[in-house]
């Protein structure tokens, strides 16, 4: 029996939803420390030339944050969301050691095998704990809020570091400022963060359709994979783009902040529209959206103001997608059966960093720069158009998938 006091609903659980809103922040914060930065201590500090070798980073974060991903809904489960972000944050803790006594650039892949499943963990229990209090009527919204604390931390670490990487040594920002964020993250959790598991279990006794959309999650997963995979290129390749142009670090900077901060600020909208017109237009819309942001940034040949531009488009596109299809998924599945649903759409959209990042250095080290940005671009393209064809027949209720 489940009490009365248990209510589902971001009204009825607004200090909960505010305090993990605050938390996925943090989160983000630590990623944005090294997203405008990393890749030039890797060429600047380490003096690595190919850029296969430097995105080894991505590759490592990449792929931890996916298995971790895997893993946080059985973990979730068995003992509960409260105990994963516990976990999360605990494995954030020695990044900044590692990176501020660094003395190779395997340290450096070290510490984001280490990030990556501190991310996995804890940005998914955000997501998750989230979903549970919001209930179905207003799961895009609450998708919103939390996609754009986190990508709006990740905006404001990363401008925050650009700016500051002219007068202030650029790894003891990442490591000073990763300290301070996974403290303070670990130990709100520690002391306000409540467990969800009973909001699940109010919501499953109410569930009404039981229907079950596997063709949903898979169109989801192949979506989601080559969006991170875009997100490789732009945290990766884009500093170094603007760099071999002849870019300032603070202009570096203020696109690894712009990107971010357009995705983060748009989702809150973005999120809030998928529960009104559906989640489907909004996802083709903002793949095709993307594909044209890396036209965009091509056509510019590294020059600042088109990249600019492009960020902007990129981060729209992107906003369109994020929040929207995580609301997809939990809509195609029961209550009971979501956290691990999840876990494995956040698999497949994180190993789109791993290949994202190993065919952008790929393509980079064999036919350059626009090569790669332009291929993955038609491949955006392309996948936006395979969600199309995917749920054209879908059985998804209407509000959710038609387009009028």
């Amino acid at each position: 029996m489940i009490p009365d006091r248990v209510r589902l609903g971001l009204r009825a659980n607004a200090h909960q939803f505010a305090l993990l809103v605050a938390l996925n922040a943090f989160v983000g914060a630590i990623v944005g420390l090294e997203r405008s930065v990393l890749p030039l201590i890797g060429e600047r500090d380490f003096e690595l030339e190919s850029t296969s070798a430097i995105l080894v980073f991505i590759v490592a974060f990449g792929t931890t944050k996916a298995l971790a991903n895997l893993a946080s809904g059985h973990l979730a489960d068995r003992a509960g969301r409260r105990r994963v972000l516990i976990a999360g944050w605990v494995l954030a803790l020695p990044v900044p050691l590692l990176i501020g006594l660094a003395g190779s650039w395997a340290w450096i892949v070290g510490a984001n095998v280490l990030l990556g499943a501190s991310q996995g963990l804890a940005w998914s229990m955000t997501v998750l704990m989230k979903i549970d209090l919001a209930g179905p009527r207003r799961r895009g919204l609450a998708l919103g809020l939390n996609e754009s604390a986190g990508y709006l931390g990740v905006a404001l670490a990363a401008a925050v570091t650009g700016a500051l990487a002219a007068t202030v040594a650029p790894r003891t920002l990442v490591w000073a400022g990763a300290l301070a964020l996974a403290v303070t993250g670990l130990t709100l959790t520690l002391v306000f963060v409540r467990e969800t598991a009973r909001h699940v279990a109010l919501e499953q006794a109410e569930r009404v359709d039981t229907g079950r959309r596997p063709g949903i999650l898979a169109a989801c997963s192949q979506a989601g994979f080559v969006n991170n995979a875009n997100d490789a290129l732009a945290w990766g390749l884009l500093p170094l783009y603007l760099a071999a142009s002849g870019a300032s670090v603070a202009q570096i900077g203020a696109v690894a902040g712009i990107y971010p901060a357009v995705w983060g600020l748009a989702m809150l909208p973005a999120g809030a529209l998928s529960d009104l017109v559906g989640r489907r237009p909004l996802i083709v819309a903002g793949m095709l959206v993307q594909a044209a942001a890396f036209g965009v940034v091509a056509a510019g040949d590294g020059a600042f103001a088109p990249t600019v531009a492009g960020a902007v488009l990129l981060g729209l596109g992107t906003a369109l997608v994020y929040p929207t299809l995580l609301g997809a998924v939990a809509d195609a599945v029961e209550p009971r059966e979501r956290a691990r649903a999840v876990g494995r759409y956040r698999f497949w959209r994180d190993a789109g960093l791993v290949g994202g990042a190993l065919s952008v250095g790929l393509l980079v080290d064999a036919l350059g720069s626009d090569v790669a940005i332009l291929a993955v671009g038609a491949v955006t393209g392309v996948s936006g158009l395979i969600f199309l064809a995917m749920t054209q027949t879908s059985f998804e209720r209407r509000s959710t998938w038609q387009l009028t």
